[in-house]
């Protein structure tokens, strides 16, 4: 138990300068401190046996950027179309110039009772040729539209001389806090979180389309985590990004141990359930350096629900669990003049270590995005509470004695 404890507190010090500089903090209620966030490896939670990335996030795979937009205004009652506005939208872009050096990938649907648009031209040919975004439920249409104007500024040709194209957006539904109605997230905001996009950490918790989300009773969002396979295994790096709004407080289990059943009573707020609201969501964005090809991709998609099932996710009926994966390694060309182009591809005999790095990110990413989200009250004045890091390390501890 004492070497567990080492590698426990040596994984927290290597992070800790990266969990300062990046942890949001949205004010909840004055004179109300809010526990300092941290992401799960510097609570000592140590998922699996790969080591992450330098950042630990699906920005370790080089190219990918993420940006995003939060939008936060108002209080008090709920009035349909003007707020309170507690949501946002997140942009993953697989690399520059991703509509003329397309990325292969492969998607996967666990249950889907949601939506991530654009999968069907995914399944069809094998790759992805535009950013991915999030944000909420009845935002998709003016997120579409705003992924559309960003491409056509910076490809004039859309849709004159050039193909059309179908956004990927993929949303979850923020109505226990969020004024749903309003579709507070403009094409503005969108265009803005693109163009603001970086290679750098990513913020975490109650930011851009994690804003409104709610997880396992707790205020959830967005999370990532990476894993970089040693060189006598590729040497190649699995980034995930998820947005979670899915998952009953009894059922959350944090390294095996079922924290949802020993924490206290979930809050009749976090535990709602109404129409239009289900049971949850989450999607989960899957990047990696390795040579896969659409097939193979799909093979990990799959895969990252384990890694959700990890953190004690069914997938109920009225979930929906949507998960995208897409490689860089190779380049698909827009429009290539030679009737053949080269690509090169992993054998599927030495993918495991990929399949376990997969299952892994997937895991530790939910977690962070519970740990690094803040309180936050919404409409209604209903109040969703950040989980506890002290008493989460608390009841780990106890389950390790």
């Amino acid at each position: 138990m004492r070497s567990n404890h080492i590698v426990r507190l040596a994984a927290s010090l290597l992070s800790l300068v990266i969990l300062v500089c990046v942890a949001p903090v949205w004010p909840v209620q004055a004179g109300e401190p809010e526990e300092p966030r941290l992401r799960a490896r510097a609570l000592g939670i140590v998922v699996g046996s790969y080591g992450p990335g330098p950042l630990n996030a699906i920005t370790d795979v080089a190219g990918v950027t993420v940006g995003q937009t939060t939008l936060i205004s108002g209080d008090g009652p709920l009035k349909p179309g003007h707020g309170p506005v507690r949501t946002g939208v997140t942009v993953v872009v697989p690399r520059a110039n991703v509509w003329h050096k397309k990325v292969p990938a492969g998607s996967f649907v666990l249950n889907g009772t949601g939506e991530m648009t654009g999968l069907a031209w995914v399944a069809e040919s094998g790759f992805l040729e535009y950013p991915i975004a999030l944000t909420n439920t009845l935002n998709v249409p003016r997120v579409a539209n705003g992924v559309m104007s960003w491409m056509i500024a910076r490809y004039p040709e859309v849709g004159i001389t050039d193909d059309t194209l179908t956004p990927v957006v993929a949303e979850c539904d923020d109505g226990r806090l969020n004024d749903i109605q309003g579709r507070h997230v403009s094409e503005a905001d969108v265009v803005k979180a693109l163009n603001g996009a970086s290679s750098g950490v990513v913020q975490e918790g109650s930011v851009g389309a994690g804003t409104g989300m709610v997880s396992y009773g707790f205020k959830g969002g967005i999370g990532t985590s990476s894993r970089r396979l040693p060189e006598d295994e590729g040497g190649y790096t699995v980034g995930v990004l998820v947005n979670a709004n899915h998952g009953r407080r009894p059922e959350l289990v944090v390294g095996g141990v079922p924290v949802g059943r020993l924490y206290e009573a979930v809050p009749p707020v976090a535990q709602a359930l109404s129409p239009g609201q289900s049971e949850g969501s989450i999607i989960v964005i899957i990047a990696t350096d390795a040579p896969l090809d659409s097939r193979q991709l799909t093979r990990l998609a799959k895969r990252a629900a384990l890694g959700l099932a990890r953190t004690g996710s069914t997938a109920r009926h009225g979930s929906g669990d949507f998960m995208l994966a897409f490689s860089t390694a190779n380049i698909i060309p827009h429009y290539p003049k030679d009737r053949t182009y080269p690509l090169i591809q992993l054998a599927d005999t030495h993918i495991n270590p990929l399949i376990t790095a997969t299952v892994e990110a997937t895991e530790e990413a939910i977690l962070n995005a519970l740990t690094m989200a803040t309180t936050v009250v919404g409409r209604d004045g209903r109040r969703v509470e950040a989980i506890s890091p002290a008493r989460l390390r608390a009841i780990l501890d106890r389950q390790v004695k």
